[in-house]
């Protein structure tokens, strides 16, 4: 551990010595890693800890080992510590995150420290039945409603990890031409929506974390989030849940009660909002986003699961009418 980080870290949480406990997980393509930390004498008894070594290169898992893919992770950790030190304040309880402690940086490294949350939601899903996605869209329902017209300053412009502008190498070994020739445009047009908000970006079943009780969950890791429309979120959502006929099964259930649930959170916010045009905006944009979502899947990894027969059915009705 890095002596200067140590000691911030006593300084942040007043306490007289800490201790790496448990290493949570490694951070995608060799990036660091989250370890939770025991605390003494201290208000907080264990305390979550994002270490990021922001070396040159990194053994990406799929061999994008490129300056693009560095600059773009580089960011993305600039954007997570906007989001805690600025944003994450700004949620409550209908959309659960961990409280941010502090930050720090030394050189090239970084640390990232939060709550810990495994005392309030300690499970964490492999499979979920409909009632446990419901808990998430309607994380990101109230999330999607309390940002609503935010400009996101400082964070992605556009959120979303497999947003086509950050991800050229991919675009460019996509074999679909006619997805590839109307990529841009599918782009704008989410890009360019009238009901804008802050996405999380990477709202797949991973970054949930579910309660004891199973009655809600908390959302982590805020790397891709920024401006976008709301579908993108509740796409990637669902595709990270469910196979492909049980998406085609649940689709229409899983949006009823998303926009259910947006509508009760945009009116406990006393927006002035004409719900209605949100609604039938967004809806419209669902395939849209199925479809933008595909476009990175089949530049990235056309064998993948996601890329499956319900993202593929949605794609080729929204490219033949465009």
């Amino acid at each position: 551990m890095s002596t200067g980080f140590e000691k911030y870290l006593l300084d942040v949480t007043n306490a007289s010595d800490c201790t790496e406990v448990l290493k949570i997980q490694s951070l995608w393509s060799g990036y660091g890693k989250i370890s939770r930390y025991e605390l003494q004498n201290s208000t907080f008894q264990t305390v979550v800890v994002k270490s990021i070594k922001l070396n040159e290169l990194t053994n990406h898992p799929r061999g994008w080992n490129t300056a693009t893919s560095h600059n773009r992770k580089v960011r993305s950790y600039e954007v997570e510590t906007h989001w805690y030190t600025h944003w994450n304040h700004r949620c409550n309880d209908s959309c659960r995150v961990p409280h941010f402690v502090g930050s720090y940086s030394e050189g090239r490294n970084q640390w990232i420290i939060l709550e810990d949350l495994n005392h309030l939601f300690p499970v964490r899903k492999i499979q979920v039945s409909v009632s446990e996605v419901k808990l998430c869209l309607k994380w990101l329902a109230n999330f999607h409603a309390l940002f609503l017209n935010h400009k996101p300053e400082g964070l992605w412009p556009i959120g979303t990890y497999w947003h086509l502008e950050t991800r050229p190498d991919e675009f460019n070994q996509l074999q679909n031409l006619d997805l590839k020739a109307k990529a841009h445009k599918l782009d704008r047009m989410l890009n360019d929506c009238t009901f804008q908000t802050i996405v999380h970006g990477d709202a797949k079943l991973a970054n949930f974390c579910f309660s004891g009780d199973g009655t809600s969950v908390a959302g982590v890791d805020f790397q891709y989030v920024g401006g976008g429309c709301g579908m993108k979120d509740v796409v990637y959502l669902i595709g990270s849940c469910f196979s492909s006929d049980e998406c085609e099964l649940y689709e229409h259930e899983l949006l009823e009660f998303y926009f259910s649930e947006l509508q009760k959170a945009v009116a406990a916010q006393s927006m002035e909002i004409e719900f209605a045009a949100l609604e039938m905006e967004w809806r419209n944009l669902y395939p849209i986003a199925v479809t933008d979502f595909t476009r990175f899947m089949l530049g990235w990894m056309p064998t993948h699961q996601k890329v499956n027969n319900y993202h593929l059915k949605h794609m080729q009705s929204v490219l033949t009418k465009l």
